[in-house]
């Protein structure tokens, strides 16, 4: 077969050029039915006081200058943005867990073009699954993200259980010095580690917000982490949390909010039962460090509904593809640091240095022309990623396009939750089962941006 280049590709595919909202889109993770009015998100530079220190300029986001807004879908109905670039550089957006087609995932040079400066792109697609997801361009990555760009998605899900509230959480951190602007993004010395900590901590864009939910209900808990770097270790206090969601899909067995690992890119659902006492509060706090720090709080507001966890009905199965683990044929995936210091070539955002790899190939991603893919699936068939870390760090991995169900770990005992990112602790070997059911090619990186845009990156191809 001829090697063609990734813009040929595109070409030769059609992805190149704007897309017709209304237009059907074929397969199994396509539309039955047109689309709607498109969604207009407006990607723009802006400012917003996300400190006492003042006003922070050169904060990008999408649409009215402040926070993302939470996107809402209804799963299996049909859904259209029309991403507006007004930034002075190209950009693109990545729905974050979703399992729609391939030409909408966001990737520039491997699933679309750039969207540049002055241009449009309609997605359109239906969601399969309802759960806690996440928007994010795919291009200059670091810098984007990490100045704003980070945005929720809820897809509901009408059979779901009712709740007396829902609150939705983003967390994110932002590298702001004293006089609260932007200062280097990363540090390399940090970048080759676990990665550059941001300096102010925010939820939903303020610092140890507070939302009022009624006294003795329960309370829908959303949480995203969008941060570029930090993982968190959740803890709530004041209050009974049970985690019924894990990145989108419904857990095997509910069980208690204790200090439980959350990385970048990945969800939480939570079922909070509020104090009976009005005023009291419940503290969602991170313990992960030397000492607490507190995200967000939950105030009980009105006259106890004495509601019960135990009455809570199960949130609705997604229609995930179980993997049929005795034909399934396993895939070896290495993460590892590699000698490799040379800048690498990049064409939307380096960072100029290599420090890590998969499978021995470093890889930053955002390049017109990238590597081999780590491995070409069999659309239909059963895959086990053979995940292992012989890093000292911790690297929450992604797959787009597909869900993988946990089966085993070397060093803990794991629910065998659906995911799209699993955290590895170092050290650790991992399976992740799932069907090759969505063909194209779909990228498999760390979420930590500084490991991805330095070389831990790779794709698989579905055909």
């Amino acid at each position: 077969m001829p090697l063609l280049s990734r813009r040929n590709l595109l070409k030769a595919s059609g992805v190149i050029g704007a897309y017709g909202i209304g237009v059907g889109i074929a397969g199994k993770f396509g539309m039955a039915e047109a689309a709607p009015e498109p969604q207009v998100l407006k990607a723009l530079k802006t400012q917003a006081t996300l400190t006492d220190a003042g006003v922070t300029k050169d904060i990008m986001t999408w649409n009215d200058g402040g926070m993302p807004p939470v996107l809402r879908m209804t799963k299996g109905k049909p859904y259209a943005a029309r991403l507006t670039n007004t930034l002075d550089e190209p950009t693109t957006i990545h729905w974050h867990g979703l399992r729609i087609p391939n030409k909408m995932d966001g990737v520039p040079f491997m699933t679309q073009p750039y969207v540049y400066t002055g241009d449009s792109f309609d997605y359109a697609f239906s969601p399969p699954d309802a759960g806690t997801f996440w928007y994010h361009p795919h291009c200059n990555t670091l810098a984007q993200m990490g100045q704003g760009m980070t945005g929720v998605i809820v897809v509901e899900d009408p059979a779901d259980p009712t709740f007396d509230s829902e609150v939705v959480l983003n967390l994110r951190d932002w590298r702001l010095g004293g006089d609260g602007q932007f200062i280097a993004a990363f540090r390399p010395r940090d970048a080759a580690k676990a990665g550059t900590y941001g300096t102010v901590r925010t939820a939903n864009w303020h610092q140890e917000p507070q939302y009022d939910a009624p006294a003795g209900g329960l309370v829908r808990l959303r949480i995203a982490v969008t941060d570029v770097t930090r993982i968190f270790s959740l803890k709530m206090e004041g209050a009974e949390a049970t985690v019924i969601a894990i990145d989108g899909n419904p857990v095997p067995k509910r069980f208690p909010l204790d200090l439980l690992l959350i990385g970048p890119g990945q969800r939480l659902d939570l079922a909070v039962r509020m104090p009976d006492t009005e005023g009291a509060t419940a503290t969602l706090e991170d313990i992960r460090g030397t000492t607490p720090k507190t995200i967000a709080r939950l105030r009980s507001v009105g006259t106890s509904l004495k509601r019960n966890v135990g009455d809570l009905a199960a949130l609705g199965e997604n229609p995930v593809a179980k993997a049929v683990l005795s034909s399934a044929e396993k895939i070896s995936v290495v993460l590892s640091a590699t000698a490799e210091s040379a800048p690498v070539d990049s064409i939307c955002g380096t960072l100029g240095y290599s420090f890590w790899a998969i499978n021995k190939v470093p890889w930053p991603g955002d390049t017109q022309d990238p590597t081999a893919p780590l491995a070409e699936l069999k659309l239909g068939k059963s895959y086990i990623l053979q995940l292992e870390n012989v890093t000292p760090h911790t690297h929450p991995i992604h797959l787009h396009g597909m869900s993988f169900t946990v089966l085993s770990s070397s060093t803990r005992d794991v629910l065998p939750f659906v995911s799209d990112t699993y955290l590895v602790q170092p050290d650790e070997k991992v399976q992740l089962a799932f069907v090759a059911d969505n063909p194209g090619d779909w990228l498999l990186h760390c979420h930590i941006i500084e490991h991805q845009k330095t070389g831990m990156t790779s794709y698989v191809r579905v055909v």
